[in-house]
């Protein structure tokens, strides 16, 4: 299982709305991503290497 190694944040493309995603830094520098709407729910996180996560924030 890959480590969460830092506070989760919220998306800086988030609006105002309650529909928003937050990220967190992985031991194995990727990222990890949850909704924000449900954060205590730790079991459904999405997890993407460093290199996936780039590939995700060229496409903005």
């Amino acid at each position: 299982m890959t480590e969460v190694v830092s506070p989760f944040w919220k998306s800086s493309y988030s609006g105002a709305e309650n529909a928003c995603v937050e990220v967190a830094d992985t031991a194995a520098h990727g990222r990890a991503v949850r909704d924000s709407k449900h954060p205590e729910d730790g079991v459904t996180l999405l997890i993407v290497s460093r290199e996936s996560w780039q590939g995700f924030l060229s496409q903005f």
